[in-house]
């Protein structure tokens, strides 16, 4: 168990781990503590949608924190320090190049694959965007002296593309995919990503957040994006940035004073990419 762990326990199978952590924060448990599962039976993502991946399939695991030492409004980076840290324990897991595994906004880990084979007459591809994690952070007592935050990531591991289910296998991939079969060690990505997660943990508690690589990772950028209301409205609009002070998508908007305006997390539901 890494150093900076205060708790750690993995479950054969759990209804979700970040229901695990939170009911630790409730008891207790100092930060930070951390639940694995090699299964989850009530497994959610953003907006209460359901997730679910077979045994051996994905590195399933959430993380509690009780942030006194970071402002309200930056408790968002501990979500996005966490896909951070995970970005680049896969990228060595898996055997990818450096930066190959993006964000999209606000911290889902995502990889461009090449749509179709490769012709002569055609050398330049479309790309597609597949998802390769899931990560959901979740709030209670932000601006109090009993701040708690849970952070879940769901890594898609060694998970054949043959095993995906059929209505997630046109957005979805895996590790094991994106490395052309290469075999990915749960045990070592654990254990590369916690320390990455600590060193990086460790200068958010030092009031320093690497922006850069935060910044430099958003696929979203550049990109036209659906975005999802509450009510299931969608508007379309084009991202040409991340607000490095709120977490916020920057995204145009002629009506705005700038021509740009900020959006927040919690003003949509949902938000697809598009090309």
């Amino acid at each position: 168990m890494a150093e900076f762990i205060a708790r750690q326990e993995r479950f054969p199978v759990v209804g979700s781990t970040n229901d695990v952590v939170r009911g630790w924060l409730a008891e207790g448990t100092p930060e930070v503590c951390l639940a694995l599962a090699d299964a989850q039976s009530a497994g959610r993502g953003r907006d209460g949608r359901s997730w679910q991946a077979p045994v051996g399939g994905a590195l399933l695991l959430s993380l509690g924190f009780r942030p006194t030492w970071l402002s309200a409004e930056h408790a968002w980076r501990l979500a996005a320090t966490v896909s951070l840290a995970m970005a680049d324990a896969a990228e060595e897991a898996a055997g990818l190049q450096d930066g190959a595994i993006r964000l999209k906004w606000p911290n889902d880990l995502v990889v461009e694959t090449h749509a179709g084979p490769a012709v002569p007459v055609a050398p330049q591809r479309a790309t597609e965007v597949r998802k390769l994690a899931g990560v959901l952070g979740e709030t209670s007592g932000l601006g109090t002296d009993d701040p708690r935050v849970v952070v879940g990531i769901g890594v898609n591991t060694d998970w054949a593309a043959a095993a995906f289910p059929p209505d997630l296998a046109g957005t979805m991939t895996s590790l094991r995919e994106a490395s052309h079969g290469r075999p990915i060690d749960h045990g070592g990505l654990l254990d590369g990503f916690l320390g990455r997660l600590e060193v990086r943990i460790e200068a958010l508690r030092g009031g320093r957040f690497d922006v850069a690589d935060w910044t430099g990772r958003q696929l979203t950028t550049g990109r036209d994006v659906d975005l999802v209301a509450p009510d299931g409205s969608v508007s379309t609009v084009r991202a040409v940035g991340v607000d490095v002070a709120s977490g916020a998508l920057v995204v145009d908007d002629p009506a705005a004073p700038l021509g740009e305006r900020p959006v927040l997390v919690g003003e949509i539901r949902h938000a697809r990419v598009g090309v």
